[in-house]
């Protein structure tokens, strides 16, 4: 059972960013004080890369642990209020992300895909 109100779930899902999270612009601001230039979600690329470095066809993806399935096998069982959508949604998510990588991979690119975990023990 959830513990918030469905207003209140509404209202803290509406608030989740698509773009320039704290995990996006934490490491932004640590590649642009080592003097690294970069462009940011990239829209000519699958998967619109969080960070890329066109000139050494580099995409790199911020990914929050629970909407790309950071240790999903475990974190699944926990799943309580509305499993089902979850474990659809988070696993097609998961499939997508596989698909970009391999779409970027297979035109030359790089790919980097940082946990936000990882990202904040560094930042």
């Amino acid at each position: 059972m959830d513990v918030l109100t469905p207003e209140q779930r509404k209202r803290n899902m509406q608030a989740i960013k698509g773009k320039d999270t704290k995990i996006e612009i934490m490491l932004r601001k640590k590649l642009w004080e080592k003097g690294y230039r970069y462009r940011k979600n990239y829209k000519n690329l699958p998967g619109k890369p969080d960070i890329v470095f066109t000139k050494y066809k580099v995409a790199v993806f911020c990914d929050s642990e629970f909407w790309h399935g950071y240790n999903w096998e475990e974190k699944k069982k926990r799943l309580g209020t509305n499993r089902e959508f979850w474990i659809r949604k988070i696993e097609k998510n998961m499939e997508r992300d596989k698909r970009v990588n391999e779409e970027l991979i297979s035109d030359g690119w790089i790919v980097l895909r940082f946990w936000e975990k990882e990202i904040k023990k560094k930042s």
